[in-house]
C-alpha cells in the first residue's frame, strides 16, 4: 500500500534512498537510478555540503560502501515487504494495515540511516565554518521553495495544489482515478489535520537546531562518539519531535493519512487494484534484478 503521508524528515539517508529508489515510474528507472545511486547521492549531498577536493574521495568511498551494504543486506529484506504489499493491494484494507506498512518502511529507513552514521560523523567532523554556512543557506532556499509550494496566499489555490500532489502519487499506483474517487480524495484532504504553517515552522526549527549543533561540534572539535550520538539524536527528533505539541499533531496527522489511504484504496475498482499489484510486482522484479547484480 502507498501511504499518503507528506515527507516530514530529510536526513542524509533520505537523500541516499531517494536517489536509489524514489523514481518508481518504471522498471528501467528503478534499476538505473539505483545503479547510479552513489553518483546521484554525491551530487545531492554536495549541494548541501559543498565538498572540498580533500573530502570528495572520502564521500565517494563512503557512498560506495553504503550502497554495497544496502544492496547485499537490505534489498533482499524488501522482497517479502513488497510481496505483502501486493497481497494487501488486491483486497480492501483498514487504516491500521496502512499505518503498519508505513511504520515498517520507516523502520527500514532508520536502519539504513544508522548504517551511514559512522561515515557521516567523520565527514561532519571535517566541516569548515564556510561549509556550515553553505548548508544553512541551502536550508533557507529549500524552506523558501517549500513555502512557495505549500503556502499559497489563496486558500483555494493551496487546497488545489495539495490535491494535485496527492492525486499524482495515488495515480502512480492505481492509474487514473475517476471523478467519484477524486471526490473521496478531495474530501479526505479537506478533513485532514495537515497544517503547512506548523509543518514548515517545525522544519525551520529542526534546521536551526542542526546548524547550531554543527557549529558547536566544529568549534569544540567534537570527537567521533559525540558526533555519532548527535546525528542519531537528530534522526530521532525528526521521527518524534521533542516538542510535545508538534509530536501530538504529527501522530494525529499520520492517523488521518492512514485512514485516507485506506478509504481511497477501498474506493478503487478491481482493475485499479490489479494495476497496483502489477506495479508493485514490477518493483519487486526490479529489486530481484538489482540483487542479482552484486
Amino acid at each position: 500500500m502507498k501511504v499518503l503521508v507528506p515527507q516530514r524528515w530529510k536526513t542524509v539517508v533520505a537523500a541516499i534512498i531517494g536517489a536509489a529508489l524514489v523514481q518508481l515510474s518504471g522498471c528501467s528507472a528503478v534499476r538505473l537510478s539505483y545503479n547510479q545511486g552513489p553518483t546521484l547521492a554525491y551530487w545531492w549531498l554536495d549541494r548541501y555540503a559543498d565538498f572540498s577536493s580533500a573530502q570528495a574521495p572520502q564521500v565517494h568511498a563512503a557512498l560506495d560502501e553504503w550502497f554495497a551494504w544496502h544492496r547485499s543486506t537490505q534489498l533482499p529484506e524488501y522482497l517479502p515487504a513488497l510481496a505483502l504489499a501486493q497481497k494487501l493491494a488486491a483486497d480492501s484494507v483498514g487504516a491500521d494495515q496502512v499505518c503498519a506498512q508505513f511504520e515498517a518502511w520507516q523502520q527500514r529507513a532508520e536502519r539504513a540511516y544508522d548504517q551511514a552514521v559512522p561515515a557521516m560523523a567523520e565527514l561532519v567532523r571535517s566541516f569548515t565554518p564556510a561549509q556550515i554556512k553553505h548548508l544553512e543557506q541551502r536550508y533557507a532556499r529549500n524552506l523558501a521553495e517549500a513555502e512557495h509550494d505549500y503556502l499559497q496566499p489563496d486558500p483555494t489555490e493551496r487546497r488545489e495544489a495539495n490535491f494535485k500532489r496527492t492525486l499524482e502519487r495515488a495515480e502512480t499506483l492505481y492509474g487514473r482515478l475517476d471523478d467519484p474517487q477524486r471526490q473521496v480524495l478531495w474530501n479526505g484532504l479537506a478533513a485532514s489535520p495537515f497544517d503547512p504553517h506548523l509543518w514548515l515552522a517545525e522544519r525551520k526549527t529542526r534546521q536551526q537546531d542542526t546548524v547550531q549543533l554543527l557549529r558547536q561540534w566544529q568549534a569544540s572539535r567534537a570527537d567521533a562518539a559525540t558526533v555519532q550520538a548527535g546525528l542519531r539524536r537528530i534522526a530521532a527528533d525528526q521521527l518524534a519531535s521533542p516538542r510535545p505539541a508538534y509530536r501530538a499533531y504529527a501522530r494525529k496527522l499520520t492517523e488521518g493519512n492512514c485512514a485516507l489511504g485506506a478509504q481511497l484504496h477501498n474506493a478503487t475498482t478491481p482493475a485499479q487494484r490489479r494495476q497496483a499489484v502489477e506495479r508493485l510486482k514490477g518493483w519487486e522484479e526490479d529489486l530481484r534484478a538489482l540483487i542479482a547484480r552484486r
